[in-house]
């Protein structure tokens, strides 16, 4: 591990940028680096990265994946000895996604009282609803239950939980969130207990083949919001997954990984619905043939 926490900013033209984050989702080293993208300054094309290592090995392949990239400003800073995670969650307003409204402790007061309120605590995971990957998630699953319900739901990488969470406060019988990270699963559980979304449960699995995540299948939905070479590498997976009619919403991917993502689905039968786009992330929403 590092022994201080650092900050690596990179920034420069977007075509840079979003070279650069398919460089790092794509480097073993950097695979399941926290990091995000997005619009700086519009007019002058300034995009920027700020990614987050949690270690020695991988902030130095951090840096090797930016040296390829030498339009990019790069800025590496040790953060202040300080709960800098807490303090930067505390700095986030609220997100208003259709139907849903997600926020931290700090903002308890300001929902909408015709909302459908998910207070998601993050600490050390992912999926607080201001990524556009999980706004997007959130979005499209608005959209889909204007229109049908879904009964069982499955979130792979379910990172906070918020996405299950969202699904059993919506009426889902069923709502069972994975991930290979342990923290990530106490924090989700927290979460479903401080949403009183009893039917919803969180466990620690490696892949769709685990025991508990079969017992509960098929599911009418599954929702992975993970990264794009583990979302190519799930599609059968995903597809088994789900009964014939059932949809997948995913995300965590670029809107330059969407052609790679979307052929590895096409080819298992499964047909479009809809793309959301939120800054250079994109969010797919498909359905399972028969």
């Amino acid at each position: 591990m590092t022994a201080d926490a650092v900050q690596t900013v990179a920034k420069g033209p977007r075509a840079e940028a979003e070279a650069a984050a398919v460089a790092i989702d794509n480097h073993p080293a950097t695979e399941s680096l926290t990091y995000s993208i997005l619009e700086e300054d519009e007019a002058r094309d300034v995009w920027r990265i700020d990614a987050f290592p949690t270690s020695e090995e991988e902030q130095a392949a951090l840096a090797e994946v930016l040296a390829g990239f030498p339009a990019l400003r790069v800025v590496s800073d040790k953060l202040a000895d300080a709960d800098w995670l807490a303090m930067a969650l505390s700095g986030l307003p609220p997100v208003r996604a259709g139907r849903f409204f997600v926020y931290g402790a700090h903002d308890k007061g300001l929902v909408p009282p015709n909302a459908i309120a998910l207070r998601i605590e993050a600490g050390a995971a992912f999926g607080t609803g201001h990524h556009g990957t999980t706004e997007g998630c959130l979005s499209a699953f608005d959209q889909l239950i204007k229109a049908r319900r879904f009964d069982r739901v499955l979130d792979v990488g379910c990172g906070t939980g918020v996405l299950a969470i969202a699904a059993a406060r919506t009426g889902s019988k069923v709502a069972l969130g994975t991930d290979i990270d342990g923290p990530s699963v106490r924090i989700a559980n927290e979460n479903a207990r401080l949403n009183h979304a009893p039917r919803t449960r969180f466990v620690h699995a490696g892949g769709l083949n685990d025991r508990r995540v079969r017992a509960a299948a098929p599911y009418d939905l599954v929702f992975a919001n993970i990264l794009a070479p583990p979302l190519v590498a799930l599609s059968q997976d995903i597809r088994l997954a789900l009964k014939p009619g059932g949809v997948a919403i995913l995300s965590g991917l670029l809107r330059t990984q969407q052609r790679r993502v979307l052929a590895a689905y096409l080819s298992k039968g499964f047909r479009l619905k809809r793309r959301l786009h939120r800054d250079a992330w994109a969010t797919l929403v498909l359905e399972r043939g028969g």
